[in-house]
């Protein structure tokens, strides 16, 4: 017996063992711990290996002066990045969310077992050498891989494989930032894992695994300091409404400006050709704009802590406006003009990462250009910078991301800021419903949802997209040709169990029906049999499904003709067979009982 199947003897054993012996909720439980340890190792290293390289790379830099090694780094970066998915991976590993998101939606939990790491190098090189994104999406998506295959090994069945992609997911989220509350929150909110009984203990598991383990590891400090100078008083209340509708109208820009940009990209397939126009922006703007480099948290930090002219003005370190503390704000404002370019030529030229880096970054920088800005012109009482830089964080993430409660939580754990939680609220909520009004899904979902494929938390909707046409057609109806008269209609009558008959062309074409109650009133009468063909008598079907079609847009076109049966057709027009409202009500029960079942 070779080692293959020795190890899946032993894997089958294991199983059977498990089935026996642990009950499946009980065994859930036990995953949703594995996988909060997993991920968090997995979030570890990433972490470990983006701040080495950075450290290496830059450790030797000038903060007086341009250094021209930004010019070379980001380009090295991706290259890299792109020969390792192309050659080893094989496979596209950007837009870790989305592609979690349609797992959940169409593919029922599963997730390919190489994102379990190959997220984990792509990003590492790829924010290490100056990637203007965040780790914290492929670290998403790698947690979810963990979960899904996880599950996948132990046979488990379609609903825990998502529930365990949604506590990879919320792992991730606890671990890289430790903060438990805000990756459940995400899970639910971002990701629309339904809530129950029996998915809440699982997620909460995972994300008290995954935090825990970070505690231990990296100590028990929050990943940014902030110490709370001036506490948040009622008249600051319409400046917070003001920066998180500031905030809202960002999102829209970062999110518009993204899709552009990925569009453009899009339409190049050479990865060279990529390659050359995102490493060239992107050297460019890091070149000109040092913080551009990487995540971001450096600046980040310096802002939440900053409390004097000196300390801000080192924002403008290792770049041409080193020394000009009076164009900060112009500095700062063109780093959120530009940042979204960044970011988008660093993952349309080959590179791999996310946008929570670059929300928080945007956020931090555009809660503080308010505040510097209402005090250097006497706009009103004292605005703290650092409280306003973190309250824009969580305005940023509320609109792009579209999850106000993520942005709260998130950014009290991240920074200890609890003591402005009311703020925190304040911001994320007029940050949110300032976006929504011009964008109706976040960055995550814009693309799953022009296709039809989103998973939402409206129950109706979601059962929809979990059922698809091919599942719910029927093929037995007895075809006609339009060249038939009268009395072979009669003689395919007579051996059908159906009054609805398809007429095809010779090519399979759909081109009509033909009603049983539209000829019962001739059928009998022989002596026009060889009168009358189906041609003259056969009917144009009121709307078409084309198996393609997205569930919802099916029961649209239902709700639009009143018809009980419709013909499918493929991408040619070719006659499939015929979907009924009884089929897709059957179905839907059951998926439905499925679905909600705890």
């Amino acid at each position: 017996m070779n080692t293959g199947t020795r190890q899946l003897s032993l894997l089958q054993q294991l199983i059977r063992w498990r089935e026996e012996h642990i009950s499946e909720k009980r065994f859930v439980l036990l995953l949703s711990f594995l996988v909060g340890i997993f991920t968090a190792l997995a979030a570890w290293v990433l972490k470990m290996l983006i701040h080495q390289i950075e450290a290496f790379l830059t450790e030797n830099f000038d903060a007086t002066q341009a250094n021209g090694l930004y010019l070379l780094y980001p380009v090295v970066g991706i290259f890299l990045t792109g020969l390792f998915v192309r050659n080893i991976v094989r496979d596209d590993i950007g837009h870790g969310v989305t592609k979690i998101l349609y797992a959940i939606s169409r593919r029922q939990g599963r997730i390919k077992r190489h994102n379990v790491w190959s997220s984990v190098i792509a990003s590492s090189i790829t924010i290490g050498f100056g990637g203007s994104v965040g780790a914290e999406a492929p670290i998403v998506l790698t947690g979810s891989a963990i979960g899904s295959n996880l599950g996948r090994m132990f046979r488990m069945e379609h609903k825990t494989l998502m529930l365990l992609v949604g506590c990879g997911a919320a792992g991730a989220v606890a671990g890289i930032f430790k903060a438990p509350i805000a990756g459940l929150v995400f899970t639910l909110e971002v990701l629309m894992i339904d809530l129950t009984m029996a998915s809440l203990l699982p997620l909460l598991i995972s994300c008290v695994t995954a935090a825990t383990f970070s505690y231990i590891t990296t100590g028990m400090e929050a990943m940014f300091r902030f110490n709370l100078d001036n506490p948040f008083v009622v008249e600051r209340i319409p400046y917070a409404i003001l920066l998180g509708i500031a905030c809202g109208l960002v999102s829209l820009y970062f999110t518009r400006a993204m899709d552009s940009m990925e569009d453009i990209f899009r339409k190049y397939s050479n990865p060279y050709i990529k390659l050359a126009i995102g490493g060239v922006m992107l050297s460019v703007l890091i070149f000109l704009f040092p913080p551009l480099y990487g995540e971001g948290y450096t600046t980040i930090n310096l802002l939440l802590n900053g409390t004097t002219l000196a300390d801000w003005n080192s924002v403008l370190d290792n770049s041409f406006f080193y020394g000009h503390g009076n164009l900060l704000l112009v500095y700062l404002l063109l780093i959120v003009l530009f940042k979204v370019y960044a970011s988008s030529a660093t993952n349309g030229g080959g590179g791999c990462g996310g946008i929570f880096a670059p929300s928080l970054f945007l956020g931090c920088i555009t809660g503080f250009i308010f505040a510097r800005f209402c005090n250097q012109f006497n706009l009103g009482p004292y605005i703290p910078e650092k409280n306003f830089a973190l309250l824009g964080m969580a305005g940023l993430m509320s609109g792009v991301m579209h999850a106000p409660l993520t942005g709260i939580f998130l950014i009290a754990e991240l920074t200890g800021g609890y003591d402005l939680f009311l703020a925190l609220m304040i911001v994320s909520v007029s940050a949110y419903l300032t976006i929504i009004v011009f964008e109706p899904h976040s960055i995550y979902s814009m693309r799953l949802a022009k296709k039809g494929d989103l998973l939402t938390h409206h129950k109706d909707r979601a059962v929809l997209t979990l059922m698809n046409v091919e599942n719910v057609v029927e093929t037995d109806f007895e075809k006609v040709t339009p060249d038939m008269d009268l009395g072979q209609m009669v003689q395919v009558i007579s051996k059908a169990h159906r009054n609805l008959f398809p007429v095809v062309d010779g090519q399979g074409g759909l081109l009509g029906v033909v009603l049983l109650d539209d000829i019962r009133n001739i059928m009998f009468r022989q002596e026009l049999y060889h009168r009358f063909k189906v041609e003259t008598f056969m009917v144009s079907p009121p709307e078409r499904v084309l198996l393609t079609d997205p569930m919802d847009v099916v029961m649209r076109k239902f709700d639009n003709t009143q018809a009980w049966n419709l013909p499918v057709v493929d991408a040619e027009g070719k006659y499939v067979g015929f979907i009924s409202k009884s089929k897709i009500f059957n179905s839907y029960r059951q998926v439905l009982v499925e679905f909600s079942a705890d």
